[in-house]
C-alpha cells in the first residue's frame, strides 16, 4: 500500500510541473523563436544594420509599452501572461507570418502577375496572415483563460502587446534594411524616411489593427449568448484585417493619397479608440466602487480601505506611503491585496450579470480570497504599513474573513 503522504507530495509536484513548468516552457519557447527571427533578420539585412535596426525600433516599442502600462494599471494582468503575450508577437507570430506569407506569395504568383500580384500580397495576403497570427494568442487565451477577461480593457492589452512584440521585430527589419541600403539618410530616404513613417506617424499601427481583436474578445466577455461569444472575436479579427489591409494600401498611393488615408481613416480610429480605452478604465474604476460595499459586508475588506480603493489615485498614495515608512515587500503586498479586490469585485459583477457559472465563480473566489488573505498577512506583518494606511490594527486581526453567500 502506497504512503499517503508520498502520494500527496507526487500530485502536488506534478501540480507544480503543470502549473509552473509548462508556462515557463513556453515562455522559454517563444523566446527562441524571436531569437531565431532576429537571426534571420541579421542574416537578410547584416550585423550592423540589425543592430542600427534594433536600436530604431526601442523607441516605438517602448511608447506603445508605457501606454499598455497606462490602459492596465486598473488590474494588472498577471506578469507571465503579458510576457507570454509579447513573445508570442515577437517570435510565435512572427515565424507563422514568415512561413505562411511565403506560401501565400507563391499561391499570389499562380493567380495574379505584375503589379497585380504585389498588390494581391500586400493588401490581402499579410493582413490575413499577420492578423491571425497575432489574434491567435488573445483568442486562444480567451477560450483557455477565460477568467483572466473581465472586460474589453484586458483583451485590448493582451492584443496590443502581441501587436508590440510583432512590430519590435518587424521593425528591426525594416530599419536595419534602410541602414543597409541607403545609410541613416534623411526625409527622403534611409533610416530616417522609415523611422518618420513607421515609429513616428503610426507607432501604433500594428497594436491599432490587432486591438480590434482584442475588443471582440472584450465585447464576448460580456454577451450570454453562446453564438455571440464565438462571433464577436472573429468579427473583430475582420475588423483587424480590414484596418490593416486600408493601411498597406494607402503605403502603395503615395504623397497626398496616403495622406488623406492616414488623417481621414486612421487618425480617427486611433483616437475613438483611445477614447473607447478610457471609457472603459472609468467603466472599470465604477464597477470595482460599486462592489467594494458589498465586499465590506461580507467581511473581505474593512470600512477604512473603502475610499483608499475606490481610486487609483488613493491607491498609489497607500503604496507610496507603505514603502516610504516599512519598506518595498510591504508595499508589494499591499499591492497584491488591491489586485485581488479588485479581482473580487469583478467577479461579483459579473456573477451578478450571469456571465459566469456557480462552479466557476466559487473556484475563483477560493482562490481570490485565499490570495487577499495571503497578501494582508504579509502586510499586516509591519506596524508602519498598517499605521501608515489608515487601518486600524484590532480591526485588521479581529477581522474574520468569510466567503459571501452565494447568489
Amino acid at each position: 500500500m502506497s504512503n499517503p503522504d508520498i502520494s500527496g507530495a507526487r500530485r502536488n509536484q506534478t501540480y507544480k510541473h503543470r502549473v509552473v513548468g509548462w508556462p515557463v516552457a513556453g515562455l522559454i519557447l517563444l523566446g527562441m523563436c524571436g531569437l531565431a527571427m532576429l537571426g534571420i533578420a541579421t542574416a537578410r539585412v547584416g550585423y550592423v544594420a540589425a543592430v542600427v535596426g534594433a536600436l530604431a525600433a526601442l523607441l516605438p516599442v517602448a511608447v506603445v509599452f508605457g501606454a499598455i502600462v497606462w490602459i492596465d494599471r486598473w488590474e494588472p494582468e498577471p506578469p507571465m501572461l503579458l510576457v507570454g503575450a509579447f513573445l508570442w508577437g515577437a517570435g510565435g507570430a512572427t515565424a507563422c507570418a514568415f512561413m505562411l506569407n511565403d506560401a501565400m506569395t507563391g499561391f499570389g504568383e499562380v493567380l495574379f502577375s505584375g503589379t497585380f500580384q504585389e498588390h494581391f500580397a500586400l493588401v490581402v495576403t499579410a493582413p490575413v496572415v499577420e492578423e491571425a497570427a497575432k489574434s491567435l494568442f488573445v483568442i486562444a487565451l480567451w477560450f483557455r483563460r477565460r477568467s483572466e477577461f473581465n472586460g474589453m480593457v484586458d483583451g485590448i492589452v493582451y492584443a496590443a502587446l502581441t501587436a508590440a512584440g510583432f512590430a519590435f521585430i518587424e521593425n528591426i527589419f525594416y530599419f536595419g534594411k534602410a541602414f543597409a541600403q541607403t545609410g541613416l539618410g534623411n526625409m527622403s530616404g534611409g533610416v530616417v524616411a522609415v523611422f518618420v513613417l513607421r515609429g513616428l506617424l503610426a507607432p501604433f499601427s500594428h497594436p491599432l489593427f490587432t486591438t480590434m481583436a482584442g475588443i471582440g474578445v472584450g465585447l464576448a466577455t460580456r454577451s450570454r449568448s453562446s453564438r455571440m461569444r464565438t462571433l464577436w472575436p472573429l468579427l473583430g479579427f475582420l475588423a483587424a484585417v480590414l484596418l490593416h489591409a486600408v493601411w498597406n494600401g494607402s503605403t502603395t498611393l503615395g504623397g497626398e493619397s496616403f495622406l488623406n488615408v492616414y488623417f481621414v481613416i486612421m487618425v480617427p480610429v486611433f483616437l475613438g479608440t483611445g477614447g473607447l480605452v478610457v471609457w472603459q478604465r472609468k467603466r472599470e474604476q465604477r464597477i470595482v466602487a460599486q462592489q467594494l460595499p458589498a465586499l465590506q459586508r461580507a467581511g473581505l475588506i474593512v470600512p477604512s480601505e473603502l475610499e483608499m480603493l475606490a481610486s487609483l489615485s488613493e491607491r498609489r498614495g497607500w503604496k507610496r506611503k507603505v514603502r516610504r515608512n516599512a519598506g518595498p515587500e510591504a508595499a508589494k503586498a499591499v499591492q497584491d491585496y488591491q489586485i485581488a479586490v479588485t479581482e473580487l469585485a469583478f467577479l461579483q459583477h459579473r456573477a451578478q450579470h450571469g456571465n459566469t457559472t456557480s462552479a466557476v465563480r466559487r473556484q475563483r473566489r477560493e482562490k481570490l480570497i485565499a490570495d487577499l488573505k495571503e497578501a494582508r498577512r504579509s502586510a499586516s506583518g509591519s506596524q508602519e504599513a498598517i499605521r501608515t494606511a489608515r487601518i486600524k490594527l484590532d480591526e485588521l486581526t479581529r477581522m474574520n474573513v468569510r466567503k459571501p453567500s452565494e447568489e
